[in-house]
């Protein structure tokens, strides 16, 4: 700034006194203020200072500079007008006349009994103007003169007001000596225009719109430039603002508060209000997996109908995608005290003969939890007793559609002729769907089964799936030919009017797609962080009424999309790729004006979109390709034949670095393996560390000693000659019966002895924590002869003499093959992999190797052969396949050994670790017959099987945790689901706690801020989740957890004044959860 020839103001950019470093901070620092105070969607009142002092630091905007600054007050300067209309008790306007376009008044205001008139100040602000003839019987004396406001084109220079000027009032003052009528029908008419732009000068707060009689159509619950949420009802929605105004009943809120289980979600704030009204509601929203999101205001609904309900019959049906999450959902009904209320129970039936005909419900039950399979099991034997259901909910429904379509369409048929019978008209009638994503099949809920609904979807990119939005990619390009595809993209002579927006990633990329694209089009744009100063003038073009034949582009960037507010665009033009769905779902809300209502069939046009969504990708979003796919092909979009084969070669990239990780678990145990995607083991074959000295075929005899599922488990091959095992056990029990010397010292990766009742195990020491001074300490080991993980005292553990380390690790790994667990679930229900357990722990059985891959043997059967006492005979007492099957939780899997031959011939052949010329989900039609069960000779078994080393153990993996405190305690909630073997050990100043996850062990080691009581600390298991209350020492607030967090992600939802505080743990929901930071 030039202040004088001798007076320059300015800031130091490079040489001794400047920092790069500074420099680009201060740049950042005034474009995030430019944005801010720029972005149209601010209620700039909210922003203004509510007093001036002097010394206070705030921003005004330089019109030399363009640009929002810092500034301090130096002197605060008393306007005159202000002050009277502040301080006045009455404002009061007097129209005299109007003068072409022109208004006469007179202006006073109250102070007690005193009234003043303020025309002078009015002539003095340029707002008016002395008339030269006075009207008569103004009421003022004859020194009194009475301004002339001055036409509405000087006024809306002059002020920034927000009322706006009536279409037909002229902006330009008549040709002199013309006299025009005022296009207005009254006098009336246009004083009350004048005065409510007058009153805004005067009031700096927004005044309540005079409707008289006219209605006035209410604003949308959804404010898409903010919040991103998207509210359809038929009903409107007030969001709740605290637990406090929730519509759930006391001893609901008391206990959530208490037991800090749940802070309110944005979907939560809307759904709970429809739910609780007994409105149909559909809900996506990312914490949908939690059964608190929705079982309140459900709850609270069921409670307060029960006094005017016949209880007979089960009012409310639960449907889950499997028993996890049912055993989940009846744990937290346990925990919200209602079961003396409705006495939930669940219903969880297999395909064994007449089991779902012996089912018995009591008649005090009105709540079921279930699945699908279950359920519809049950209805084909019991249909009589589910006449009265009233309350359906769908827990994870784009599982339960996904997983279990034929089944969900047979219980919403009964559902449907439930609640259209006779007698059951007037009952409450409601159907609640909570999931993750949005499904096509929801659509088909939401039009055929649930009138009246209530539509919340607070994950953007999934809104853009309900909208229907057209989805076009274009096809892999190169960079330097984007433009050109660009253009080829754009309609400019489209036949109804089109708005589109072109948002790219950088301002200079802005620049030149805007030269490019107004060389073709008359209406281009363009706004982009160095143009901030002109929000308010694209915004009011943007915002201009269109015909057929035009088409207004504006080219921005990500950073100003959302400070536009655009939410009525008809095409989005991604030229520059967004880095998560979340990113590329808010692009999306910018057409949000354009999305389909499913709430209002009679305006849905199911035939045409009524919005473009045009993605272009070049070799820079090579490692978004994944990603991109998996959303599109939920769209339905036709994808090009190159962009699907680049997907396949970046798939192939990814999982040759899995080299070193271990073979997939669910890959192993059934073929395939849930979803590779995001999986983050290896599912290609490895020639190092898949290569197996254990027999490839032939018969051999088994013993399992440590039961990890229903189909796997570790135990030890048994030898005709010789028993390695037999001998080392009795040489161990031996030397540790005079003495059993205590280890010294405790090593990562060092062998030890435990003892176990009588028995003497060599276990490796896998981890060992951060002790600290503490004198008392556990650790994670592996038995290496059982098979077995799990946490020892360090103080139990033994010296190994060198004579027994030589001797390798005798445990191996045995799948059995060919079953899976039924009715489409991921893991063996417990009470199955319980009886198993019971049959075979400890007990011989005789196994076919039909594939080895490291320490792992695959059989194909597993029979318990037995001899008949005093005879030659052999007997097959049981196959195992036949047992788990027999269970009626399981259901046979032929393709199993197919899908892993395939897996190790595809990748040998290939001489490569890839994945190109294999998928296991992929795989169809393969030739191989299915093995058959058959008596197995004795005189095959082999005479040697080698002895194994166990491949190293990989650390274990650090669970994310979730605290809550109140002034006494802290409530730790660790995000793992049922863990196995889990432990917890409390210091006073840590905690450590050790599980395993789908054969993955997690320990979270805290070294927590303060100390902590540790004689009144516990853990237990809450939803499947551990949860430790760690008691304070001191009643006193912590600021923290941990001292330092390290691998563990801690979201802190401290709860003080009734705020909840959330620690910024950044973006989330990326396409891909992978170690290459994808999508």
């Amino acid at each position: 700034v030039v202040e004088s020839p001798a007076c320059i103001w300015g800031r130091v950019e490079g040489g001794p006194g400047g920092d790069a470093q500074t420099m680009g901070q201060y740049d950042h620092l005034t474009a995030q203020m430019n944005l801010f105070y720029h972005d149209v969607t601010q209620d700039q009142h909210k922003l203004k200072h509510t007093t001036l002092e002097k010394e206070q630091i705030c921003v005004a905007f330089s019109p030399t500079l363009k640009s929002w600054c810092r500034a301090k007050i130096e002197a605060v300067i008393t306007d005159s007008v202000s002050c009277q209309v502040r301080s006045s008790s009455q404002t009061e306007a007097v129209l005299h006349e109007t003068e072409e376009d022109s208004i006469s008044i007179q202006l006073f205001l109250m102070f007690g009994s005193i009234k003043v008139c303020a025309n002078d100040e009015l002539v003095a602000k340029k707002f008016a103007y002395y008339s030269k003839d006075p009207a008569a019987g103004s009421g003022l004396d004859d020194e009194d003169r009475k301004p002339v406001m001055l036409s509405s084109s000087i006024i809306n220079h002059v002020v920034n007001y927000t009322t706006p000027l009536p279409k037909s009032v002229p902006h330009s003052p008549p040709p002199a000596g013309k006299r025009k009528e005022l296009p207005f029908e009254s006098d009336a008419a246009l004083f009350k225009w004048f005065f409510s732009v007058l009153l805004e000068w005067l009031n700096p707060e927004p005044l309540k719109a005079d409707v008289d009689s006219e209605e006035v159509e209410a604003a949308p619950a959804v404010d898409p430039q903010k919040d991103l949420h998207l509210v359809h009802s038929v009903f409107p929605l007030e969001p709740c603002q605290s637990l406090d105004d929730t519509p759930i009943t006391d001893q609901l809120r008391r206990l959530i508060q208490r037991k800090l289980l749940y802070s309110l979600s944005p979907a939560d704030r809307y759904s709970w209000p429809a739910v609780a009204r007994g409105c149909n509601t559909l809900i996506v929203s990312p914490n949908a997996g939690q059964p608190i999101s929705y079982l309140p205001p459900l709850l609270t609904h069921v409670l307060k109908s029960l006094p005017f309900l016949l209880h007979l019959q089960p009012i409310v049906v639960v449907v889950c995608p499997g028993w996890q999450k049912a055993q989940a959902i009846f744990d937290l009904l346990e925990e919200t005290k209602v079961s003396n209320s409705l006495h939930p129970m669940i219903i969880n039936v297999g395909v064994k003969k007449d089991e779902a005909k012996s089912v018995k419900i009591p008649k005090n039950c009105l709540l079921i939890i279930t699945t699908p399979f279950s359920f519809v099991r049950v209805l084909s034997h019991h249909c009589f007793l589910f006449l009265r259901i009233y309350h359906l909910v769908l827990d994870e429904a784009d599982q339960l559609f996904t997983l279990a379509s034929e089944q969900m369409t047979t219980i919403l048929q009964h559902f449907q002729k439930v609640v259209s019978s006779g007698d059951k008209a007037a009952c409450p009638q409601q159907i609640v769907a909570v999931s993750k994503q949005w499904t096509s099949q929801m659509e088909a809920l939401i039009t055929g089964h649930m009138p009246h609904p209530s539509i919340i979807i607070t994950i953007p990119e999934e809104a853009a799936l309900y909208a229907n939005l057209q989805q076009v990619s274009r096809q892999k390009c190169l960079e330097s030919s984007k433009i050109n595809v660009l253009l080829g993209t754009l309609d400019f002579n489209p036949d109804v009017g089109q708005k589109t927006l072109i948002i790219t990633s950088s301002p200079r990329e802005a620049d030149d797609v805007f030269e490019a694209v107004r060389n073709k089009s008359a209406f281009c744009m363009k706004s982009h962080e160095g143009l901030t100063h002109e929000f308010d003038f694209v915004v009011q073009q943007w915002k201009k009424s269109i015909g057929p034949g035009t088409h207004v582009v504006l080219v921005t960037t990500n950073e100003c999309l959302r400070c536009l507010g655009i939410c009525d665009a008809t095409c989005v033009v991604h030229y520059g790729f967004p880095a998560s769905p979340r990113k590329f779902g808010s692009r999306l809300f910018s057409m949000v004006k354009n999305f389909r209502n499913l709430t209002k069939p009679d305006k849905v046009d199911t035939g045409r979109h009524l919005a473009r969504s045009v993605l272009l990708i070049s070799e820079r979003n090579a490692r978004h390709v994944v990603g991109v796919l998996r959303y599109l092909g939920r769209t339905g979009a036709p994808l090009p034949p190159e962009l699907l084969s680049f997907a396949q070669s970046v798939t192939a990239a990814r999982e040759d670095q899995k080299t070193n990780k271990p073979l997939c678990s669910h890959l192993k145990s059934f073929g395939a393996c849930r979803d590779s995607s995001v999986c983050p083991d290896r599912h290609s074959w490895n020639p190092h560390l898949d290569k197996s000295e254990l027999p490839a075929s032939g018969v051999i005899e088994v013993v399992p000693l440590f039961i990890k599922t229903a189909s796997v488990f570790y135990g030890r091959i048994v030898t005709k000659e010789e028993n390695d095992f037999e001998s080392l056990a009795a040489a161990m029990t031996l030397f540790y019966a005079d003495k059993k010397p205590g280890a010294t010292e405790v090593l990562a990766g060092a062998l030890y002895a435990v003892q176990e009742e009588k028995d003497f195990h060599r276990v490796k020491v896998l981890s060992i924590p951060d002790r600290g001074d503490r004198l008392f300490f556990t650790v994670f080991v592996q038995f290496i002869d059982v098979g077995k993980r799990e946490e020892v005292k360090a103080h139990q553990l033994l010296q190994l003499p060198e004579q027994f380390q030589s001797d390798p690790g005798q445990a191996v790994e045995i799948i059995v093959c060919r079953v899976k667990p039924g009715d489409s679930e991921r893991d063996w229900h417990p009470k199955v992999t319980r009886a198993i357990s019971q049959k075979i722990k400890g007990l011989q059985h005789r196994v076919r190797v039909v594939l080895t891959l490291g320490n792992t043997v695959f059989a194909d059967p597993m029979v318990r052969v037995t001899q008949v006492p005093g005879m030659k005979t052999l007997i097959n007492e049981y196959s195992l396949q036949s047992e788990i099957l027999s269970s009626g939780m399981a259901e046979s899997n032929p393709d199993h050994i197919n899908l892993l031959k395939a897996l190790c011939h595809a990748d040998s052949a290939d001489g490569s670790n890839k994945l190109s010329a294999f998928r296991a989900a992929e795989v169809k039609n393969l030739a191989a017959d299915r093995p058959q069960l058959e008596l197995l000779c004795p005189t095959s078994i082999i005479n040697k099987p080698p002895l194994v080393t166990l491949p190293p153990s990989p650390l274990p993996l650090h669970p994310a945790v979730r605290w809550y405190q109140s002034t006494d305690s802290l409530m730790v909630t660790l995000k793992l689901s049922n863990p196995e073997a889990p432990s917890c050990q409390f210091s006073s100043d840590r905690v450590v706690f050790r599980g395993r996850v789908n054969s993955k062990w997690y320990e979270a080691n805290l070294e927590l801020h303060r100390n902590i009581d540790t004689d009144r600390c516990s853990w237990k298991l809450k939803a499947n989740e551990p949860v430790l209350t760690l008691v304070k020492e001191t009643p006193t607030y912590w600021e923290k957890l941990v001292k330092a967090k390290k691998a563990s992600k801690l979201n802190d939802l401290t709860f003080a004044s009734g705020q909840c505080f959330v620690e910024d743990i950044g973006e989330h929901n990326f396409y891909v959860n992978s170690e290459t930071d994808s999508d």
